[in-house]
């Protein structure tokens, strides 16, 4: 048996998987003893960026439920180490440590929100990185919100006013609420950069700053977490905010075992994969998602989300099966790019084109945004093959939609 390993069940992992027992299967007999076999920190595929929402109850989904039925063997284990020279994979599995070998490899282990060396920062901050991050996070906020009112109790501070903390601050009203923190209330969305949303484009700006202020989110701008304490957070300008919870969002780093690889890295660690998904000169090995950076229209690199990251797994799972078996590989294209950033209760933004022209707003652009977090993004839950093969088909969706009426 031929072996074909996929490392990380996010969206670049789980698709590249189901694509690859997609291309499996449609080689008939070239394919029979080919094994796909994926391997995952944990024992479901994270609908990652639903994390910071109110409701975390439909975000883990049981890989079983998606890999059982193609065939793809899948098993929970640590990645310590890859060796590409002699094709193995150190893992931590519940058994001790193990050695997996394999004659092909996606790499697909994606991304972390980068921790700097800032005093207490691991002892007393939370994020929403990961499913049991943002559960970790669940769980504090109710037992706040059972505990003895106060100022701290009732303060939050996100770190990072890039997509993801303005999605999270954005977001809090609606989680206080849930947990049962009433009345007074205070967000404070930080960020070193002079102002919010630094990298989204000066045409969105304006509407990110009308929500937040709609929404009573404070910004500190220019400035940094010196500490985070138990008691609160330490500004590098002197001032010292009283609070229970501090979220960090600043900044996204590519898995660490990229570096195990000895092709090109851009400046975020991503390793940097032609149309095919390949790592340049390193045989028998492809990498899609957070880890990986593909030019796609001939000019802009990919970017760290689920918009890329679930095309690139499924191309990368019909390309490693085509290389196994000497068929024509598939070179992915995409010609289009939007954003679509959540603002709670105000509603979305919605923007297309590099440049990020703002085409919908409010409650036109929250439509879209829950149509891509409860729908789009989402695998066959049925547990039918069928469907879960025409969902991995290498192609490349259209742009989600877009309701209401579009700004000029």
């Amino acid at each position: 048996m031929a072996r074909i390993v996929v490392l990380g069940a996010g969206f670049a992992g789980l698709w590249a998987a189901i694509g690859a027992a997609r291309m499996r299967d449609e080689i008939g007999d070239a394919g029979r003893d080919i094994e796909i076999h994926l391997i995952d920190r944990n024992p479901y595929h994270n609908i990652r960026v639903r994390n910071y929402e109110v409701d975390l109850s439909e975000v883990a989904l049981p890989l079983p439920q998606l890999l059982d039925p193609i065939g793809v063997t899948h098993g929970i284990g640590e990645v310590e180490a890859i060796d590409p020279a002699r094709r193995e994979i150190s893992l931590v599995t519940s058994d001790g440590k193990e050695s997996l070998s394999y004659d092909r490899l996606v790499l697909a282990l994606g991304s972390e929100v980068m921790r700097p060396d800032v005093p207490g920062l691991a002892e007393h901050a939370f994020d929403v990185d990961t499913y049991a991050a943002a559960r970790r996070l669940e769980d504090h906020l109710a037992s706040l919100g059972r505990s003895a009112p106060s100022p701290a109790r009732s303060t939050v501070v996100v770190v990072g006013a890039g997509f993801t903390g303005i999605e999270v601050a954005a977001e809090m009203p609606a989680r206080l609420a849930r947990a049962g923190i009433t009345g007074s209330r205070r967000i404070v969305l930080l960020d070193p950069n002079p102002v919010v949303g630094a990298t989204i484009g000066e045409q969105a700006r304006p509407v990110i700053e009308t929500a937040l202020a709609s929404l009573d989110v404070e910004t500190r701008l220019g400035v940094r977490v010196a500490s985070v304490e138990a008691a609160g957070a330490r500004l590098n300008s002197g001032e010292f905010i009283l609070t229970q919870t501090v979220i960090w969002c600043a900044g996204m780093r590519a898995s660490r075992l990229a570096g195990n690889f000895a092709g090109a890295r851009d400046r975020l660690g991503r390793l940097l994969v032609d149309p095919f998904m390949r790592i340049a000169d390193v045989p028998g090995v492809f990498a899609a998602g957070d880890v990986a950076s593909s030019v796609i229209d001939g000019l802009h690199p990919t970017v760290m989300s689920c918009q890329f990251a679930r095309p690139m797994g499924r191309f990368a799972g019909h390309n490693v099966v085509a290389d196994l078996a000497g068929r024509p590989m598939l070179p992915l294209r995409i010609d289009w790019y939007v954003t679509v950033l959540d603002l709670g209760g105000w509603g979305a933004l919605y923007t297309e084109g590099w440049d990020r022209e703002v085409r919908t707003t409010g409650e036109a652009a929250k439509a879209t945004k829950q149509a891509i977090n409860r729908k789009r993004i989402y695998p066959p839950l049925s547990g039918r093959k069928d469907e879960l093969f025409a969902a991995a088909a290498p192609t490349v969706q259209a742009p989600p939609p877009t309701y209401g009426a579009r700004r000029n």
